[in-house]
């Protein structure tokens, strides 16, 4: 067995063919995720999108990843920068998700944030903020997989001596206790596009 299998359109491996994206949109709806507002400065102007696919890669180096439409406004202006932050999100913080969530509308228009020690935008109170260089640009389908070696981390996730609890977005809702909350923005619905930026 080789050690990388090489990657085709169709192995013929399986019954039947790949599911449509509402199908298969549907089917990911059921991994349980955070969400996380990935920013960087371009020519001095604050740019972000909303995103939920991150994940850490590596711990010797530190490197993390995350997956941006390459079809988006943001994102190429990201990747020009160089470095962005992660911002990940509260639970309670479901306005900055909804704006940075959205292609339309000025983003930071009267948010207030701060330039951290490495450059990027840091989003005020958010749990976690992940400071990186881009390291390594991967394109996957209409997606870029990016991959950062982190700079610094700054954590903000206790307030007045208790933990705080991270956004989760399950089955297309902030929650997973609340079958009555409002559909969120659809991470890859046409539109508002989580990604697009």
């Amino acid at each position: 067995m080789p050690a990388e299998p090489a990657l085709t359109e169709d192995s013929g491996a399986g019954p039947g063919t790949a599911p449509d994206p509402a199908e298969f949109r549907t089917a990911m709806a059921e991994f349980a995720t955070g969400v996380t507002v990935v920013t960087a400065l371009d020519g001095g102007e604050p740019v972000g999108f909303a995103c939920q696919s991150f994940a850490s890669v590596s711990l010797e180096p530190p490197l993390i990843l995350f997956c941006a439409d390459r079809r988006g406004r943001s994102w190429p202006r990201i990747r020009a920068t160089g470095r962005f932050c992660v911002n990940v999100l509260a639970e309670e913080q479901r306005d900055l998700c909804e704006r940075f969530g959205s292609s339309r509308g000025a983003k930071f228009e009267g948010l207030e944030w701060d330039v951290s020690p490495w450059g990027t935008p840091a989003l005020r109170d958010v749990l976690l903020c992940v400071h990186a260089a881009v390291h390594d640009v991967h394109e996957a389908g209409d997606h870029e997989i990016v991959v950062g070696r982190v700079l610094g981390i700054e954590r903000h996730d206790v307030r007045d001596g208790a933990w705080r609890r991270p956004m989760v977005f399950f089955r297309s809702r902030f929650g997973i206790n609340e079958p009555d909350a409002p559909i969120a923005p659809d991470p890859w619905g046409i539109g508002d596009r989580w990604g697009w930026g």
